[in-house]
């Protein structure tokens, strides 16, 4: 699980993608939201590395200049990451 915390404290990603994704952190609903993004819902030590995944592929597609790449796609990904990131770490404090 280390290797998670050390890419989440890495990610570098555009501002206004980050600041957007913040921004929606009060507005994620767990159970509404990761269904959409991950096939099935389970622990967030299970939820983090699927998320990565998706978030890895995502920047990839706009680093290429796709375009299919959705940036609101991207904020959906990065919303759940750093929620279920909070979730994981609430977790290991217990």
């Amino acid at each position: 699980m280390s290797d998670v915390w050390i890419l989440l404290a890495t990610l570098r990603r555009p501002r206004l993608l980050m600041r957007a994704a913040r921004f929606g952190l009060a507005e994620y609903h767990r159970d509404r939201d990761l269904r959409r993004l991950v096939r099935s819902v389970g622990s967030p030590e299970e939820t983090v590395p699927r998320l990565i995944e998706a978030e890895a592929q995502l920047e990839a597609t706009r680093q290429q200049g796709d375009a299919r790449y959705s940036a609101a796609r991207h904020i959906e990904v990065l919303i759940a990451l750093l929620a279920e990131a909070q979730l994981l770490r609430r977790n290991a404090m217990v």
